[in-house]
């Protein structure tokens, strides 16, 4: 489906995103998450795949999934990672942050053996209604210095594990890798 349009929602790989097209995707962000949301935000979004959803020509909605590995009981995971899922103020509670989720899920669930992501309080909702579920383990990351527990991600770090993927141990721990800025 790599660069199809498919009812307005089209997905495409960052390689394949025109300058402009970036920029547009970078505004969307910074307008949805009302300013809060960084160059190094911006930065993890990308390198992998994109949701991008138009109506009328414009992009009113975003999401892409990049790979991350993921260390749990001894094994690193193929992980697609779901960042900057945004829908324009507009255009909210229209059912198209569902329409994002179900479209990065299809990439997890045919490229990846587990699909992770950090919620905000106001996409909890969105996640946990599509089976998303918080990890109830530990959260850490294989920092500069060795693995580092993160407290402050516990309860907050969603896991989807797609059907035929890797079946989780819900007391272990998920080390993910590191990364600049915040590691999830």
């Amino acid at each position: 489906m790599s660069g199809s349009d498919v009812n307005g929602i089209s997905l495409r790989h960052t390689a394949q995103l025109a300058e402009g097209e970036l920029r547009r995707v970078r505004e969307l962000l910074a307008a949805a998450f009302e300013g809060d949301f960084g160059d190094e935000d911006f930065e993890h979004a990308l390198g992998g795949m994109h949701v991008l959803v138009h109506e009328g020509g414009e992009l009113v909605a975003h999401g892409s999934v990049v790979q991350r590995r993921v260390l749990h009981r001894g094994r690193a995971l193929r992980t697609g990672y779901v960042e900057a899922v945004a829908v324009r103020a507009d255009r909210r509670r229209r059912g198209l942050g569902g329409a994002v989720m179900e479209a990065a899920e299809g990439i997890v669930g045919r490229a990846y053996v587990l699909g992770a992501l950090s919620a905000s309080a106001d996409g909890a909702r969105l996640y946990a209604g599509r089976g998303w579920r918080v990890w109830g383990g530990e959260i850490g990351v294989l920092g500069p210095g060795g693995p580092e527990r993160l407290p402050e991600e516990e309860g907050s770090t969603y896991v989807w594990e797609p059907p035929g993927g890797v079946l989780l141990d819900p007391a272990g721990r998920l080390d993910f890798d590191w990364r600049d800025g915040d590691v999830l």
